[in-house]
């Protein structure tokens, strides 16, 4: 993805301290999503609590030595985001080190109990693995719970699933999910979300990847179930994409300024998507993702003519 900054404008940096700020315990209601410059949230339908709609994901960005000049910049990172009004990270034991560097910074800046965390049971098999793994996850995180527990890739997910559901029912997890992170196994994912109803779903989704438009989202929305779209970027194929084209003339209305926040938005326009979780490790960049939950989403014509310009 080295190729957005050609995408970003200059003011970007700055986007952060010109959002309405949104802690964990005050969460924007219906009448200030409303304002032009408050950060949209949607509804998690199994609980009716509201989460704001832009996320955050930790993998490749939060893989980081610790201490050196990448850490350093995930402090600003984190402060942005929190600042923005957003509160959902999304990461995994099996990020190499993002849980060991996301657990001590957000310590540091004091941010943990307005974060909304969502990790996974991820590569294991067996109830005695997964409860192994989790118990590290804890610690690595420096918590003692987490809002999402998701069972990654669905991999031996009815043990795991269960034991997510054990868990909270101990109060350790607050919601439990399912994930994926490809269209050919969107129907399997599909068939276990229909089978088992939980709380989360977890997807990719993009200009793209469409997939998810059949069957996934109408499900979701038909059953209750909250849904984190992945892969926003199509893994930043997007923007080679648009190397060189100017944004639609539409964008304006849309208030977009540039092609991360209408990549976002064009994932956010269809209402089964509760939050999206683009990943970086560069401020600027985070500043700029945190616009694209301000603002309208697009017509279905807007996405119809970005489906054209980009396919």
């Amino acid at each position: 993805m080295g190729t957005r900054r050609e995408f970003i404008v200059k003011s970007s940096a700055a986007a952060a301290g010109s959002l309405l700020s949104c802690g964990f315990a005050g969460w924007s209601t219906g009448s200030q999503a409303a304002d032009r410059d408050a950060l949209r949230t949607r509804v998690i339908p199994s609980s009716g609590e509201t989460v704001p709609v832009i996320g955050m994901g930790t993998s490749g960005s939060f893989e980081v030595r610790a201490g050196g000049e990448e850490y350093r910049a995930l402090e600003d990172v984190l402060r942005r985001f929190f600042e923005g009004g957003a509160t959902l990270i999304d990461t995994a034991p099996t990020y190499s080190n993002a849980e060991d560097n996301l657990g001590p910074l957000m310590n540091e800046l004091g941010v943990r109990k307005r974060a909304f965390i969502a990790t996974k049971l991820s590569g294991v098999s067996g109830r005695s693995e997964g409860l192994a793994q989790f118990n590290s996850t804890l610690k690595r995180l420096q918590t003692d719970k987490v809002e999402l527990l998701q069972v990654h890739n669905l991999r031996d997910w009815k043990t795991q699933l269960a034991l997510a559901r054990e868990l909270k029912d101990q109060g350790k997890v607050k919601y439990v999910g399912v994930t994926h992170y490809v269209e050919s196994a969107q129907d399997e994912l599909a068939d276990i979300v229909e089978q088992t109803r939980p709380d989360f779903l977890q997807i990719n989704y993009s200009v793209t990847q469409r997939g998810a438009e059949r069957r996934v989202f109408p499900l979701a929305q038909q059953l209750g179930v909250a849904v984190l779209a992945n892969r926003n970027f199509d893994d930043g194929a997007l923007f080679s994409r648009v190397r060189g084209k100017p944004l639609p003339g539409w964008a304006k209305e849309a208030r977009i300024t540039s092609w991360a926040q209408m990549f976002l938005k064009f994932a956010l326009s269809h209402e089964a998507v509760t939050v999206v979780i683009p990943a970086t490790g560069k401020p600027d960049r985070q500043s700029d993702n945190l616009k694209a939950g301000i603002g309208p989403l697009l017509t279905p014509a807007q996405k119809a003519d970005l489906v054209k310009l980009i396919v």
